[in-house]
């Protein structure tokens, strides 16, 4: 069985407030098959430790502020800021260092597992303003 709704919820707000931070490679992985954890991994990168930290607080911030609040059951790695980890149950999320994310690979060893596919709103709204202009 596939995400549920609140899964695909959760991993497409973190996943924005994510790219609304600058984060990079941002992907979200459908993980309800093969783990009875969690339905979802939302996997992002960042160049440093404060990129990092930044990406975290912003999608801690968006996940309190949906109709249905979400809050993180746990958190690892924010000490440190290479790798910190949000467990909200129902979604993963993982914000590495860039280097760690090369290292770790944790997309690679999730290969099998289909996506949830995710477009930044920024790219979405600059394709449909081509000239730059904005509102």
């Amino acid at each position: 069985m596939p995400a549920s709704e609140r899964a695909r919820e959760l991993a497409l707000t973190a996943a924005q407030a994510a790219a609304d931070k600058k984060a990079e490679e941002i992907m979200i992985i459908d993980v309800a098959e093969r783990l009875v954890i969690t339905d979802a991994f939302v996997l992002a990168s960042a160049p440093n430790e404060r990129q990092v930290n930044a990406i975290v607080e912003a999608v801690e911030e968006k996940l309190r502020a949906l109709p249905e609040p979400a809050k993180p059951v746990r958190r690892e790695g924010e000490r440190a800021g290479r790798w910190v980890l949000l467990d909200y149950v129902d979604i993963v999320l993982h914000v590495q260092h860039r280097e760690d994310r090369e290292f770790y690979a944790l997309d690679r060893l999730w290969k099998d597992c289909p996506t949830i596919e995710f477009t930044d709103r920024a790219l979405v709204e600059a394709a449909s303003d081509p000239v730059g202009h904005g509102e």
